[in-house]
């Protein structure tokens, strides 16, 4: 009896020591060079659809991984609203970047309407070289967040206006939503007067200099609406991905400290759509880009951290769903269809939902849920990413608080 309860207390120790290693990590400055990647809507069984994709093309049942899920710490991420148990992307990503709960369509501003600085405004007045970037428009909530304060998303406009009264050194994304005003007037020209290089091409953004102050837009969303999601239509000519902006970012800060923000918009808009195919890809795409970083954090293991969470959840997805006892995802449908489309899903939504059945593959809802997310980190202040935490409590752990 006496060693069973010896091995009782030796088990109560050692979670002790884990929970504060967790918990209270060692004081230390924050890093040079920061990662934040956040996928919209990537919650976690998006993340492990697309490991159970990655096993089945492997010809196994399981064990394929994403980058990020390779990260040695991990977290749980809760992220209600002011409001709501369910939150929207303005509010979460508020949570995330200015560490303030606030209410669905604020744009970092608190429940109030108080505008609090975001992590990238922080660290732009302490030196830091930015980049934003997304896969959807450089005004959408995500990337917003991090450079504007208005107390609607709705008001595309303006907020992208706020671009250009940033400081921030490269924004890129998918276009504008709302690119013009009343008047008319394009969002490019307004930002290309108040100091900012409007770039549409590679080409374009090679010729500009390292102190330039640079926004990339897809080259056919000059003076237009942006497009949908890639992964369900064909990818129109020219476009750029966020591997693409990220290390163009990379280039033009060199060894400069950086900030830089990467937001997979486009997981969100699939996983709106219950596709799982294009969900999937987006994920990829996404996991790209964290590789990149993850290749820059291998140079510069001591300076550099990378964190990677979501904002919420989309799609209430499943692996596995119907009355079934066949504990197994049938992949070939949804392969055999993507790949017969042209690796597109441009289906109805009743045929969608047959070939999600078919595969075993569950969706809930077409908006969000109210589940937790994941976090992943790896580099220099990791160790402050395990465990359970709040979306407020991000900005605090990458500023080293």
């Amino acid at each position: 009896m006496k060693a069973k309860y010896l091995y009782i207390l030796i088990a109560v120790l050692i979670g002790q020591v884990m929970m504060t290693s967790c918990n209270n990590p060692t004081e230390e400055a924050k890093a040079k060079y920061i990662f934040l990647f956040i996928g919209d809507g990537m919650g976690h069984t998006n993340v492990f659809i697309t490991e159970s994709y990655l096993s089945y093309k492997a010809g196994k049942f399981g064990g394929e991984q994403l980058t990020f899920t390779t990260f040695p710490y991990q977290g749980d991420v809760t992220n209600y609203t002011a409001e709501s148990n369910i939150t929207c992307s303005a509010a979460a990503g508020t949570a995330i970047a200015t560490g303030y709960k606030t209410r669905s369509g604020f744009i970092g501003v608190d429940a109030d309407t108080v505008a609090h600085p975001s992590i990238a405004e922080i660290l732009k007045a302490e030196g830091y070289r930015i980049g934003i970037m997304t896969s959807v428009p450089m005004n959408d909530a995500t990337p917003a967040v991090f450079y504007a304060h208005n107390s609607s998303r709705g008001n595309g406009y303006e907020i992208a206006q706020s671009i250009a009264n940033s400081g921030f050194d490269f924004v890129a994304g998918n276009g504008f939503k709302k690119h013009k005003n009343k008047a008319g007037e394009y969002i490019g020209d307004y930002l290309a007067e108040n100091g900012m290089k409007v770039c549409y091409s590679q080409e374009e953004f090679k010729a500009t200099s390292k102190e330039d102050r640079v926004v990339m837009c897809e080259p056919y969303n000059k003076n237009v609406e942006p497009m949908t999601y890639f992964a369900g239509a064909p990818v129109p000519e020219g476009h750029m991905s966020i591997s693409q902006f990220l290390e163009n970012a990379l280039d033009k800060f060199g060894e400069d400290p950086f900030f830089i923000m990467c937001e997979g918009g486009e997981i969100d808009w699939a996983a709106h759509a219950k596709k799982t195919m294009p969900t999937v890809m987006t994920i990829l795409e996404f996991d790209n880009a964290v590789r990149k970083a993850y290749e820059f954090y291998l140079k510069h293991p001591d300076e550099t951290l990378i964190v990677v969470t979501a904002d919420h959840a989309t799609g209430g997805s499943s692996v596995g769903s119907g009355d079934t006892h066949l504990y197994s995802v049938d992949w070939e449908p949804l392969v055999s269809a993507f790949e017969a489309a042209g690796c597109t899903n441009t289906l109805n939504q009743e045929d969608n939902r047959k070939l999600n059945d078919a595969s075993r593959i569950g969706w809930t809802t077409s908006d969000h849920t109210g589940d937790n997310v994941p976090i992943y980190a790896i580099g220099k202040g990791a160790e402050k990413f395990c465990g359970r935490m709040d979306n407020t409590q991000i900005k605090g752990k990458i500023l080293a608080e």
